[in-house]
């Protein structure tokens, strides 16, 4: 099946058409500019804009920064609090005229990741981290998604984890890759004494750079760079539509 992905970040919505079988991109990408402004009717029409680029009449995927259940926003940190308690599907549906499905953002990358990526067969606890501007995570057991997982904002000493070690911080404090690396160590021994994962697997920013950070990272638990990289919220939230078209919903709980 073919499904229209989309991506609501920071910089801007981004979308391809995605093939959700075989988990790959078929189209060029289409974008907007960076995003100032997020309240409901803001974000409404851009993401409007973006399909009417693909001339597109099919399912719509659709990865949201915040915490959604069947397309209700539940919470956001990120986005203007006028989404909180809206119908983001209902939204999205009548705006573009197309069935669209909506999903945390991370949540989407997980999917992406555990289906097509380097967690596809992998069972037992595996937790999904985007380390970039914050700290997004999702979380799977035996492939079984555990939905809006926020677990950047867990504190280790009174200091949130997206605080203490994410991307933007690293930059902002000028720290070194290794000094990095350490502080990431800390924060996968806290998960490990939480959750006792089988896997991490590690996106944003730390997996483009995986080669610079991960020798200075010593865990008991196995871990690796997320391979799909900018796709990857794009492909999930795709095939997160496309299993919702089918009625299909084996991965999530």
């Amino acid at each position: 099946m073919e499904v229209l992905g989309i991506d609501i970040g920071s910089y801007g919505i981004k979308g391809a058409i995605v093939d959700t079988e075989k988990g790959e991109i078929v189209s060029k990408k289409k974008t907007t500019d960076k995003i100032d402004d997020t309240r409901p009717h803001k974000l409404i029409s851009k993401l409007h804009k973006v399909v009417k680029k693909f001339d597109w009449d099919g399912p719509i995927g659709c990865a949201f920064p915040a915490a959604t259940s069947k397309g209700i926003v539940l919470s956001t940190t990120r986005m203007d609090q006028g989404w909180v308690d809206a119908d983001a599907d209902h939204l999205f549906t009548e705006i573009t005229g197309c069935n669209v499905s909506v999903i945390n953002d991370t949540d989407a990358v997980g999917l992406a990741e555990m289906k097509f990526g380097v967690g596809k067969g992998q069972r037992g606890t595996v937790i999904v981290l985007t380390v970039g501007t914050g700290i997004g995570s999702s979380l799977f057991i035996d492939g079984i998604l555990v939905p809006n997982t926020e677990l950047g904002q867990i504190e280790i000493k009174g200091i949130s984890i997206e605080e203490r070690a994410s991307n933007r911080v690293r930059k902002e404090e000028g720290i070194r890759k290794k000094t990095w690396g350490k502080r990431l160590q800390l924060v996968f021994e806290q998960y490990e004494r939480l959750f006792h994962p089988d896997l991490f697997i590690l996106g944003g920013q730390l997996s483009k750079k995986a080669d610079k950070t991960f020798p200075y990272i010593k865990i008991k638990t196995k871990f690796k760079a997320a391979s799909l990289l900018n796709n990857a919220s794009i492909v999930g939230a795709a095939y997160y539509a496309a299993s919702v078209q089918m009625k299909n919903k084996e991965f999530y709980r």
